[in-house]
Parts: structure tokens; C-alpha cells; sequence
């Protein structure tokens, strides 16, 4: 019998846009039959005893929001040991967003180093509860129709893929031998069998991160 693995959702969410989408990602891991935690980043805590890590921020301007950015780099070295997805969420408007705006310089760079499966931007929304001027102006100027560029479908398909490799992994158990890991005294294993190290697992993260949405 194979155990449930575990997996653990964490956001970071300015107007609960984004913590929609990380439900939404959440609701689809449990449908296919993972165990999973969904919570906010700042209230995450170490990501220890989960088997893999989903990590989404809302955008803005190039930066992910604080608490998502402090989250991936005080747990560094745990999310290394383990698979790792990410997402940002945050264009709309009429317009295609620009990559350069949308795609955060320094958390590609982490994904890379930490070896991440993917890393996917989906759309956003504009704030339903606008707070300051440009989020005001925003509101005002974007059509209607473009106000909400989250594609649900997308979402739950990413989801799935996600939860489909995560299931795999834990279906197909590997054997942990002293010739697997350069560190097996530090290294730890999850119910996979798998080795945890990051030096077993391999990058699978294209070179420019992938976009979603319309």
C-alpha cells in the first residue's frame, strides 16, 4: 500500500486573488489523492515532513510580494531536499503583459539553484478592494472583461499535472544507497525512497520560466 505523500501549498496573497488560485491548485492535489496543507507564507512555517512544496506569490512591479521571498530564502536548504513548483500570479488588462515585468529576476535565479520543476505565471486580478492610487487607476481603466485573467482551467490542469507527478514519485519508491547521495549522513528521504538531496534530483525548470493565461 502506498502512502498518501504530502504536500504542502504556500501564498503569498495581497487582495486574496492569488490565494484563490493556491485553493483552487490545493482542492485539484487533493482530487487526485494527495495530502495537502494550504496556508500563507508567513504562517507557513519549515516546510519539513512534506514530500514537496508549491510556492505563489501575487506580482508586483518585478517583486514577489515580502513574506514569499522570505519564505523561499529561510527555508533554503529544506525546499533543496525536495520538489519544488512555483507560480506567480498578477497580469490583466487587454494588453499581453510584458515578461520582463512579470517574471521576478531573483525568484528564477532561486528556482534555478534550488532545482525547481517549474515555474508558471498566471493571470491575475484587478483589486476588487482598490487601496491606493495605481491599484484606484487600475480599477478605473481596465475593461471589465480583462479585470480577471485567471484561467481556471489552466490552474487546475497545472494542478494535476503537479499532483500527477508528485503520485508517481511516491508509486515508484527508489532504494537510498551510500553511492546515491555524496552526504547520506545529512541527507534525509521522504515516502518516496527517494533522495532527498538536491543532487539526485534532477532540474527540470526550462531556462526562461513559462507563461500562462491569455
Amino acid at each position: 500500500m502506498t502512502t498518501q505523500p504530502k504536500v504542502l501549498v504556500v501564498y503569498a496573497s495581497k487582495h486574496g486573488a492569488t490565494r484563490e488560485i493556491a485553493e483552487a491548485i490545493a482542492a485539484e492535489l487533493r482530487g487526485v489523492g494527495c495530502v495537502v496543507d494550504c496556508r500563507e507564507a508567513h504562517d507557513a512555517g519549515r516546510p519539513d515532513g512534506y514530500d514537496a512544496v508549491i510556492l505563489g506569490s501575487a506580482t508586483y512591479v518585478k517583486r514577489w510580494r515580502r513574506e514569499a521571498r522570505r519564505f523561499l530564502a529561510h527555508h533554503r536548504d529544506v525546499l533543496a531536499q525536495r520538489p519544488l513548483w512555483l507560480f506567480s500570479s498578477g497580469p490583466v488588462g487587454a494588453q499581453e503583459p510584458d515578461p520582463a515585468w512579470i517574471e521576478p529576476h531573483a525568484v528564477l535565479r532561486a528556482a534555478q539553484e534550488l532545482g525547481a520543476r517549474d515555474h508558471v505565471v498566471f493571470g491575475g486580478r484587478v483589486p476588487a478592494d482598490p487601496q491606493n492610487f495605481v491599484e484606484r487607476a487600475m480599477a478605473r481603466d481596465t475593461p471589465a472583461e480583462y479585470a480577471d485573467r485567471r484561467d481556471w482551467d489552466e490552474i487546475r490542469a497545472w494542478a494535476r499535472g503537479v499532483g500527477e507527478a508528485v503520485l508517481g514519485q511516491a508509486s515508484a519508491p527508489t532504494a537510498v544507497t551510500a553511492a546515491s547521495c555524496a552526504s547520506e549522513a545529512e541527507c534525509g528521504t521522504t515516502i518516496t525512497g527517494q533522495c532527498a538531496c538536491s543532487a539526485t534530483r534532477p532540474d527540470t525548470l526550462p531556462s526562461s520560466a513559462r507563461r500562462s493565461g491569455p
